[in-house]
């Protein structure tokens, strides 16, 4: 990676953080809206760089609140982001179906592990086993922040023309 790219992580890496830090009571539970999310499909714009400071990110604000779910959330919640910005940038040319796929993505990674430490809110009155209706929670919320406002950011920004200045700068893009 070039020096801007690298930058360009590590601006992602601090907004992701600072977003769930300052955030923090929304961030983190069972039933959460981690609002930093909406920066994941940042990598179908912004490529590598935007999956590395999403999955930097989560990493640093999981570390920052380990003594609330300990260094399991660290480790996989940015393996989720990882993951999810990964396949984002990977089918980015179907936007919404690479959004949605991130939202599951996080679903099942997060969900999968978090019923350990919060217990799993009431879906609708159905009586899920606990590991699944937390998965459940997670991936609605995903869906929230990843496949809506994130997709929507998206959209914006690639309508505004952000990838002539982008490029201007030396940066590469990677929708039309």
């Amino acid at each position: 990676m070039e020096t801007r790219e690298i930058t360009l992580a590590a601006i992602i890496a601090a907004l992701y953080s600072a977003l769930v830090i300052v955030l923090a009571p929304i961030s983190f539970g069972p039933i959460q809206l981690r609002v930093a999310d909406c920066l994941i499909p940042l990598a179908a714009l912004l490529g590598w760089p935007a999956v590395y400071g999403v999955s930097l990110g989560a990493f640093i604000g999981n570390a920052y609140f380990m003594q609330y779910t300990g260094p399991l959330d660290v480790v996989l919640g940015a393996l989720a982001n990882l993951v999810a910005a990964a396949l984002i940038f990977r089918l980015r040319r179907s936007l919404m179906t690479a959004c949605l796929g991130g939202s599951v993505v996080i679903g099942v990674v997060v969900g999968g592990y978090l019923w350990i430490y919060f217990p799993p809110p009431d879906i609708a009155g159905l009586n899920l086993p606990i590991w699944l209706a937390m998965i459940v929670s997670i991936t609605l919320s995903s869906v929230v922040t990843v496949a809506g406002i994130g997709f929507l950011l998206v959209k914006a920004l690639t309508t505004s023309g952000i990838n002539e200045m982008l490029e201007s700068l030396g940066l590469k893009t990677h929708l039309e």
